[in-house]
């Protein structure tokens, strides 16, 4: 990667929405790990009552160290580095992290540009996550895209093609393209069989990208450790359902029929737009009334 490229000389701001595009939470994972590792503070936040439905995205309510009870409202916080100019590693990663919002997308999508104008931000990393016909026992596809045409060449990243239905990270990817601001998509694909539950192995994945994007060494944590003991998991769970266990196998020999440099790429991104048009109007956790494992019946 060029030295002067925006996303390790400047400013830049890794973005990730719990819901629509959080598949097993991997993105929103990765986003928190950043959070937990990171000295960053809130810089801002935005008023709830503009821009949830909490029909939709409920408020919750939880005990505090006092042992009192509080509701907790789902929100959307900026995160800055407590010292951007100290040139330590990190210092120039900012974080945007929260629920997806229910309403008042292009309201939203200002307010954001405003944070992002007054942080001198200069480039924005999007996390997403979606649920793909993919075995958890071979590494986490991950697809990179960018619709700017420069960060392309730079990144050697690819343009996606899809056409459908979106979440917030289009709209914020064109309304910062438009602002002239560099902007790039990082997705894990999350085995739709177990979509029920958080993917560390998923979140690991975006890691290691984010971490060759940025070029800020990311300790791991626990990561590690939880990603092997989610694929034991699984395993457990298939070796009692020879049905499960069947299934499974067959994604395997088809991955490993498309594992090479030059068939990953394209297969990666075919899997994100089946993903995106299997979901039309769903929440990101699967097609609604499907079996949680089972493959779509014709």
């Amino acid at each position: 990667m060029p030295e002067t490229s925006k996303f390790t000389s400047g400013r830049v701001l890794v973005v990730a929405f719990e819901g629509w595009n959080d598949a097993g939470e991997a993105a929103s994972g990765a986003v928190r790990m950043l959070k937990e590792q990171l000295d960053v503070y809130p810089i801002a936040e935005v008023e709830p009552e503009d821009y949830f439905d909490y029909q939709f995205n409920r408020p919750t309510v939880a005990v505090d160290d006092d042992g009192s009870r509080q509701i907790i409202w789902p929100s959307v916080t900026a995160y800055g580095p407590v010292a951007p100019a100290a040139g330590l590693p990190g210092s120039n990663v900012y974080l945007l992290l929260g629920t997806e919002p229910s309403r008042g997308w292009k309201t939203f999508t200002a307010e954001v540009l405003e944070v992002i104008e007054d942080a001198e931000i200069g480039a924005i990393v999007f996390l997403g996550a979606m649920l793909a016909d993919v075995p958890h026992t071979r590494p986490i596809s991950v697809f990179t895209s960018s619709e700017n045409a420069a960060v392309r060449e730079e990144l050697a990243v690819e343009r996606s093609n899809y056409e459908g239905p979106v979440g917030i990270l289009s709209v914020l990817g064109e309304a910062a393209d438009k602002a002239g601001i560099a902007t790039m998509s990082i997705w894990a694909s999350v085995p739709h069989y177990v979509h029920n539950a958080p993917s560390p192995k998923a979140t690991l994945a975006i890691i290691e990208k984010l971490e060759e994007v940025i070029a800020v060494a990311i300790p791991r944590g626990d990561l590690v450790a939880e990603s092997a003991a989610w694929v034991t998991g699984i395993d457990v769970l298939a070796g009692d359902d020879e049905d499960m266990a069947a299934y499974i196998e067959q994604l395997e020999q088809a991955r490993d029929t498309v594992d090479s440099p030059e068939a990953s790429g394209e297969a990666i991104a075919q899997e994100f737009e089946q993903y995106l048009r299997r979901n039309d109007g769903k929440d990101g956790r699967g097609p609604a009334g499907e079996d949680p494992w089972r493959p779509p019946t014709s």
